[in-house]
């Protein structure tokens, strides 16, 4: 019976880290390629993309393991009942409440994982990521730049190009900048051979200066424009103490939340909880929905489990955006969504077997 049972979690786990891998790669694909247009567009510097996509890591996983473990059960079990493996293992005396209990120990130790990950790494991640991006924030714009690369930088007022760069960021070679002047007059065009980061040690200030270029100025459709060559010429580039951080409530650790009486943030709470919480209920739905007629084909029973959870997962969503306005009360909170979708597992477990029961029952009572 031990060897059974290893056989079967054996099927599900595989199958669980398929759908997870697959499910990770897509959703973080389209994460990624965000993150990489704003590198292309100089809020974010290369170098920390694949730091932030580790950070992010345990929030996609939180998400998307319940699903994994949902449709690996569905894959697996369906495997085993049209290839008849199930009859076999149902006809040696293994019953459907074993099969049950067995893969909710799989589910148990899932739901520990994911709990760690809603209630802990996640918001740990979170506000990891978060610190990344409010430090490039402050980065000044000498730092943000990319070789080869158009880039709007000080809120937009001026565009700055350069040809390369060198690995340490400290020179750059070909030098375009485009910006209006202070004092409205017009365009100011600069090129410069060659330019380099210079800080003032006693302000802190810190500046551009380009090397052997020249400087155009004008109002843009006029011909007056003023040309200066220069051997080296300075530009104070955006420093830190310009930029104001910003937050997010899904850095804030689960403890605060726990003391909170922001609506928002008390739903935010309710749902990182819902998250380990779906786990059991899935699996007791995914074990009887995997059953499957050999005729009818291996994914035949995919489509409803799909838009069962689907419906799940919505209505959790919607809960939450009730109780954050006020319109369900806490003790409430997301609870009644559970209970629901529990009840239901129960019933496509237990339900069929009870209705047989009592049919079997009144016919015995009326042969009698």
């Amino acid at each position: 019976m031990r060897i059974i049972f290893r056989y079967l979690t054996r099927q599900v786990v595989v199958s669980m880290l398929a759908v997870t891998g697959v499910l990770l790669l897509v959703f973080m694909s389209g994460r990624f390629i965000k993150y990489l247009a704003d590198a292309a567009a100089g809020k974010l510097a290369g170098e920390v993309l694949f730091m932030i996509m580790a950070y992010r890591f345990p929030g996609f996983l939180e998400l998307i393991l319940p699903l994994g473990l949902f449709i690996g059960i569905l894959l697996a079990y369906g495997r085993m009942y049209l290839e008849s493996e199930m009859t076999v293992l149902f006809a040696c005396g293994v019953s459907d409440r074993q099969v049950l209990m067995q893969t909710m120990v799989t589910s148990l130790v899932v739901m520990v994982v994911v709990g760690a990950m809603s209630l802990y790494l996640s918001p740990w991640g979170m506000q990891k990521v978060q610190d990344i991006i409010n430090e490039q924030r402050k980065a000044t714009e000498f730092e943000m730049l990319s070789p080869g690369r158009f880039q709007s930088l000080s809120s937009g007022s001026r565009v700055t190009y350069t040809e390369a760069l060198s690995d340490d960021k400290q020179q750059l070679i070909g030098v375009f900048i485009a910006e209006f002047s202070d004092d409205g007059s017009g365009l100011n065009l600069i090129t410069a051979e060659a330019g380099s980061q210079f800080v003032d040690e006693d302000t802190g200030s810190r500046f551009l200066v380009l090397e052997d270029g020249q400087r155009f100025q004008g109002a843009p459709g006029r011909l007056d424009y003023t040309v200066t060559t220069f051997d080296a010429y300075g530009l104070k580039v955006t420093g830190p103490e310009s930029v104001r951080e910003k937050s997010d409530e899904e850095a804030i650790p689960t403890l605060e939340l726990m003391d909170s009486d922001d609506p928002e943030l008390r739903a935010l709470f309710h749902w990182r909880i819902s998250l380990p919480l779906i786990v059991p209920i899935v699996t007791l739905l995914a074990v009887r929905l995997s059953r499957v007629n050999p005729r009818q084909g291996r994914f035949f029973h995919l489509l409803p489990a799909m838009m069962i959870y689907i419906v799940y997962l919505g209505l959790l969503i919607v809960a939450r955006d009730a109780l954050a306005n006020g319109k369900v009360p806490e003790w409430l909170g997301l609870t009644w969504v559970h209970v629901l979708f529990l009840g239901m597992g129960l019933w496509l477990q237990f339900g069929p077997d009870w209705l047989r029961r009592r049919r079997l029952e009144k016919e015995g009572g009326v042969h009698a």
